[in-house]
């Protein structure tokens, strides 16, 4: 019951911060205070501000927002998303264009569970459904999910992903971004020798700890340095009573919040004090750049312990991928099963996460399959996000991407692809 108390206690004070926040802002505004002209009452109406939002935004599912779409006929399409597969802990979305024709690229996004949602790749998305059709794992918040679900840990998490690979067939085009590089290599490998025709036709690894010891970080370095009964004892809680996963044991979004800032907190801290000054001097908007990325990076959900134990227990300390010893309900998943599949990889060369070297290591472990089907590349100049998300991403990855997933599809898709712009 501690680890509950410890879960209520945390949201207890998020609950009141958020309070203080609405409270401070409702007092500055009495009609009375605007005959006071003393700077400290706007001030405190802008502290108010951005703290309500901040502090309310970490337990809010940030929305897609991507609404309508525009094509090549000049005309707005209602964009509908669309789930496919719908499980406790995970669902298989569509970005299902209205009126539109099905595009011949058919692309599986696979989203990382790591503390933010889905959504963190809401950029990626609406790169990609210019002239793809675009599926995304869309992870649960485990705080939501009833204890009566069962666990989920990595091998399950692998199991999710061979179905929804299954659920599309094989012109499917698999992207993995960060933390699930190494558990959809595995769920690859996993139906090369189950169900051959089920595989993808090409799979991206953008950014992941294919081998975490390959070019050592802080990330790997913590991972190394605390023992899983120390992680468990720190990080672990039950979720309270307040969620329907009451009892649930979990590594909470707020707890990995405060270490998300925690690693650059001088950073953080000056942003929001410069955004209270914005907003103090009438100069900040609801979507400026500062609400629109910290929207999204408030927003986290707790995971499962399981997942999480399991994770940095096999991926990052036993380096079970790595090695090529991974295995799901006992059976050895072998990598160099996979013999089709076309693989390429994605670094940044300033990625201060999955460092370059821990990714374009899943080429070596790819033995069955020929060196015409393995692509790598390293962007200059990009961190963990540019990767996926940002500048680099935009102006040079997605179309290196995308004529690698064209030079491996099937004749007639491929032709019908590339009568699009990339």
């Amino acid at each position: 019951m501690r680890y509950m108390a410890i879960y209520d206690m945390m949201e207890t004070v998020r609950n009141t911060q958020q309070w203080l926040g609405a409270t401070a802002r409702t007092m500055a505004s009495y009609p009375a205070f605007a005959m006071l002209p003393v700077p400290a009452i706007q001030w405190m109406a802008a502290w108010g501000e951005v703290t309500e939002r901040s502090f309310e935004r970490m337990v809010v599912k940030p929305d897609w927002g991507i609404r309508t779409f525009t094509c090549e006929d000049g005309r707005d399409h209602l964009v509908d998303i669309r789930t496919v597969i719908e499980r406790p802990f995970g669902d298989l979305i569509h970005f299902d264009v209205s009126g539109r024709e099905e595009q011949p690229r058919k692309i599986l996004l696979v989203a990382p569970m790591s503390g933010h949602y889905a959504t963190l790749l809401r950029s990626t998305v609406r790169s990609l459904i210019t002239n793809c059709e675009v599926y995304v794992t869309d992870w649960h918040n485990a705080r939501d999910i009833p204890v009566s679900a069962g666990k989920f840990d990595v091998e399950d998490y692998t199991l999710y992903l061979a179905d929804f690979m299954r659920e599309l067939g094989p012109d499917t085009h698999v992207i993995a971004v960060c933390q699930p590089a190494p558990l959809t290599l595995a769920a690859t490998a996993y139906l090369a020798e189950e169900e051959p025709d089920a595989q993808p036709r090409t799979l991206t690894l953008i950014g992941g700890p294919i081998d975490p010891d390959a070019t050592p970080t802080e990330v790997t370095d913590f991972g190394a340095r605390v023992t899983m009964g120390q992680l468990e004892e720190m990080m672990i809680q039950r979720v309270g009573f307040k969620y329907a996963g009451v009892g649930r044991r979990v590594y909470p979004g707020l707890l990995q919040l405060t270490s998300f800032i925690s690693m650059n907190a001088d950073r953080h801290s000056a942003a929001f004090t410069e955004q209270i000054t914005r907003v103090a001097r009438g100069e900040a908007s609801d979507h400026d750049a500062h609400n629109r990325f910290y929207d999204e990076y408030l927003a986290v959900m707790d995971m499962p312990a399981e997942f999480y134990l399991s994770t940095v227990e096999r991926i990052f300390k036993t380096r079970e991928i790595a090695r090529n010893v991974f295995t799901v309900n006992g059976k050895k998943v072998d990598i160099g099963k996979i013999t089709s599949v076309a693989v390429k990889t994605v670094e940044g060369s300033n990625d201060d996460i999955s460092a370059p070297g821990q990714c374009v290591a899943a080429l070596d472990l790819l033995t069955g399959l020929p060196d015409s089907k393995k692509a790598s590349h390293l962007e200059p100049g990009a961190g963990h996000y540019g990767i996926f998300a940002g500048k680099s991403w935009r102006n040079n990855i997605r179309p290196l991407v995308l004529k690698f997933i064209d030079q491996n599809s099937a004749p007639k898709a491929a032709a019908a692809a590339n009568t699009n712009v990339a």
